[in-house]
């Protein structure tokens, strides 16, 4: 009986360890002493990304806004991950590159997005060769639309 009691020890052991909670860190904010030596119309794109370090994200809304993002998230046993904390610093710059804004915002700041996940069909997939070779009779070629 002895071994199988140690048996059933070691399986409620890797149960209970199975179910701890579990946390990941994702993503780099910059230290409050590194955002408060920011001067915002003195200090540069170039100046910023040396004091700050390389954005999570740049220019991809807009050419002159950079962000830096990091996420918390929360596992605990076989649940999906659960985002529990996110800081973003958002960085603007002019034209010149020359700072303008700094924003500090967290996951209460945020709004949730509903993806559209449809897909446009592009119609020619669903042609045969033989609907295709039909279809493009009488339309003009790319020779006759330069002309």
């Amino acid at each position: 009986m002895k071994p199988f009691r140690q048996i059933m020890m070691g399986v409620v052991i890797l149960i209970i360890a199975g179910c701890t909670t579990q946390f990941r860190n994702q993503g780099y904010i910059p230290t409050e002493e590194e955002i408060s030596a920011l001067v915002v119309g003195v200090d540069t794109r170039d100046s910023v990304f040396e004091a700050l370090g390389t954005p999570t994200t740049y220019g991809v809304l807009q050419e002159d806004q950079a962000y830096y993002v990091r996420s918390r998230f929360e596992r605990i046993g076989a649940r999906a991950p659960k985002e529990v904390e996110r800081q973003v610093l958002a960085v603007a710059f002019d034209q010149d590159g020359v700072l303008t804004a700094l924003g500090q915002y967290s996951l209460t700041d945020g709004q949730v997005v509903v993806l559209n996940t449809d897909v446009t069909e592009s119609g020619i997939e669903s042609l045969g060769i033989f609907r295709r070779i039909v279809a493009s009779i009488g339309r003009p070629t790319a020779g006759q639309l330069i002309r």
